[in-house]
């Protein structure tokens, strides 16, 4: 039996998602969360197969939770289930350690599907999900970044603010904010997380990076 962890913020969500899985004998929701932090603490302390994550939630958002779930040790397979199908969302989710991502319109009989498979560790993506992963690789290389911008990138995949990264770098915040808008350009993105995740999948960072 393949145990269950279902996140939403939207309850009447959530209870569909359960009624379908309790439907089929094959599975069992041992338990609900309708935010991210809710989502780490009982997934930590229930250890289901699977946690089938929203990712627009109040307070912790599902890449959050899914990025302290796996700073965390956890061993639950994360199987994303949203509206959003954005390389903004996409990537991120990804990058922090989902199993799969799929759409909240997938049939009945795909999601079982993908529970089933995330449970033994395989990838599940949705089809548009995984046009875009192509678009990417056939897309032309963007213009490279500076060696100034690949610092202030590298110094935000590492958790710095900005103040912070200014503070390494010895340069103003303003002109950190400036060096990350000429990333987000160059990289085809819109926020920092994006960026990181871009950054990781284009090669521009290292996963581990030495220590000084």
């Amino acid at each position: 039996m393949i145990t269950l962890l279902v996140v939403d913020d939207h309850p009447v969500v959530r209870d569909g998602l359960c009624g379908m899985f309790a439907a089929d004998m094959e599975f069992s929701v041992v338990g609900e969360a309708g935010d991210g932090e809710e989502a780490v603490r009982l997934a930590l302390k229930l250890r289901p197969d699977v946690v089938l994550m929203d990712l627009r939630m109040p307070g912790m958002d599902g890449v959050t939770a899914i990025r302290a779930l796996a700073a965390q040790g956890s061993t639950s397979r994360v199987l994303v289930l949203t509206t959003y199908d954005t390389d903004s969302y996409v990537m991120p989710a990804l990058s922090a350690g989902a199993t799969g991502y799929l759409l909240k319109d997938s049939p009945r009989d795909e999601l079982l599907k993908a529970v089933r498979a995330a449970a033994q560790g395989q990838a599940v993506l949705a089809p548009t999900v995984v046009n875009r992963l192509l678009d990417q690789v056939r897309t032309p290389t963007p213009d490279p970044l500076s060696l100034r911008e690949l610092e202030v990138l590298q110094l935000v995949a590492a958790g710095n603010t900005n103040r912070e990264a200014a503070a390494h770098l010895f340069i103003s915040e303003a002109t950190v904010k400036s060096h990350l808008l000429s990333i987000y350009a160059k990289l085809g993105v819109n926020d920092r997380a994006a960026a990181v995740a871009a950054g990781f999948t284009r090669g521009l960072l290292r996963a581990e990076p030495p220590e000084n």
